[in-house]
């Protein structure tokens, strides 16, 4: 079991930024590819960022690709999310989760996820 708690989210302005962070416990961190995800009301839970095992390989959605940075350390058991030049539709819940899996491809899927956190609310005003 890997547990995963979510912290950082809030209410900003457009063009503000935010860290979120997400800190793992149970089992060895360093073994699971990272992912965030967000959830829009009324919308799917979509994929936004991950990251592999070792940190060496990030994925992005197209929508945030220069604006947000995935990161890990794995010494502390967390995972990173650095959200600059927010936008009002960036206004979502959004979960980290935990995989097993690798590749471009796979970090995408969120059904590839096995653990999930609860969540942060991030909420950009405009």
């Amino acid at each position: 079991q890997v547990q995963l708690v979510e912290s950082g989210g809030g209410l900003v302005q457009t063009g503000d930024s935010l860290r979120l962070s997400c800190a793992a416990s149970g089992r060895t961190f360093s073994g699971y590819a990272m992912g965030w995800f967000l959830q829009a009301p009324g919308k799917e839970r979509a994929f936004v960022a991950a990251i592999t095992q070792s940190g060496r390989n990030t994925y992005y959605e197209d929508s945030v690709k220069g604006r947000f940075t995935i990161s890990r350390d794995n010494a502390k058991n967390t995972v990173y999310l650095e959200m600059n030049s927010l936008k009002p539709e960036d206004t979502a819940a959004y979960y980290c989760a935990a995989t097993q899996y690798g590749g471009s491809v796979a970090l995408r899927q969120e059904g590839l996820y096995d653990y999930w956190g609860r969540g942060t609310q991030v909420t950009v005003s405009s």
